[in-house]
């Protein structure tokens, strides 16, 4: 017995696996209450695995500890899919009485009465701030473990909508995969990781394209220089693409920040990849003539001898019931540039 216990078995996720398959069946059949099985199966077998391949504590505590953040992300989201929600980034360092802070709990605010659910990072400065706006039943709040300066502000502290982190890439990956519009005010390192990993995503297809907006005065220089630095620096030395600057907008009001964001939502309502291009679905069905002139005006993002159609649910879409009565908008997308896949949601929505 002891022999065999010592003897390591090849696992695959993709072949059968003798009598561990089963054990893993049996052990689903008494969990009860499995969904997609064949997914789980290859999470167990991912952690045997790295049970058997690592003899590093550190990787499988790493392992361990981002499972359960994901999974405890994916519950505590749950429930509220159906909700559009706005990630909101800003310093933690901003004072209650200074303007950005009046400004982002204004804008915490408008986006609720505007249907929205505000996500921020938990802690105080801009965070609390729209966090205040939105109020406790709006806001969620995805706070990080730190030695020093965050804590969990009072809004969100102890909700049901609020998780602490131990890992920053977790934490990120809630931010925004969970967000539907993503807003930046000023702020300091962190806000600057954000607001580059969110052009990064936007910017590869990594992150389906949302609406994302900097906030500040109008008076403001904060952004006004971000924006000088990426075309005298980036842009100048071909290291980014003009239509890159199409993936955001620096707005200078509470108002026009909402709006964009309200706009973004006007027609479009969801995209999915296809194995040749992307199926944009449509709250509102586009006018006579619009499809013709998307052609015409998109021919660029298209793949060679591709097009712009109108047509049905794909068998494939199944999995989304939601979407089946929705107008579905075909279109051979390239893969290449989302600045100008951004333009196009923009004309859709323009129609």
């Amino acid at each position: 017995m002891e022999e065999a216990q010592r003897v390591k078995r090849t696992l695959s996720f993709s072949q059968p696996n003798e009598d561990i398959d089963p054990l893993i069946e049996e052990l689903m059949d008494r969990a009860g209450g499995v969904q997609h099985r064949g997914l789980v199966r290859e999470m167990i077998l991912a952690a045997l695995k790295a049970g058997q391949e690592s003899r590093s504590l550190l990787d499988l505590k790493l392992m361990n500890t981002t499972l359960k953040e994901m999974r405890f992300t994916a519950k505590i989201f749950g429930p509220y899919r159906h909700k559009r929600k706005v990630t909101v980034f800003g310093s933690a360092r901003t004072g209650p009485h200074e303007p950005m802070y009046v400004m982002a709990r204004e804008f915490g605010q408008a986006l609720a009465a505007s249907g929205f659910m505000v996500i921020t990072g938990g802690g105080p400065g801009i965070m609390q701030a729209a966090n205040e706006g939105a109020g406790p039943e709006h806001s969620f709040g995805v706070n990080i473990r730190l030695p020093f300066e965050q804590t969990m502000n009072p809004v969100v502290h102890q909700t049901p909508r609020s998780i602490t982190y131990k890992y920053f890439f977790n934490r990120k990956v809630a931010f925004l995969k969970e967000a539907d519009g993503v807003a930046l005010f000023p702020g300091g390192f962190g806000t600057m990781d954000e607001a580059m990993e969110t052009l990064t995503l936007l910017q590869t297809g990594k992150h389906n394209p949302v609406p994302l907006v900097f906030l500040e005065a109008p008076e403001g220089t904060y952004w006004v220089r971000f924006i000088q630095f990426l075309k005298d620096e980036l842009l100048s030395r071909g290291l980014i693409s003009p239509s890159d600057f199409h993936l955001f907008r620096r707005i200078p009001s509470v108002k026009g920040a909402v709006n964009e964001i309200r706009r973004f939502y006007r027609r479009y309502h969801s995209l999915r990849y296809t194995r040749d291009g992307l199926i944009l679905r449509l709250s509102q069905p586009l006018p006579s003539g619009a499809e013709d002139d998307l052609r015409r005006d998109f021919q660029d993002i298209l793949r060679p001898g591709g097009t712009i159609r109108l047509g049905p649910p794909l068998e494939e879409e199944k999995d989304e019931p939601d979407c089946a009565g929705l107008s579905h908008l075909y279109v051979d997308f390239h893969r290449r540039d989302f600045g100008r896949l951004r333009q196009f949601i923009d004309a859709v929505n323009d129609a």
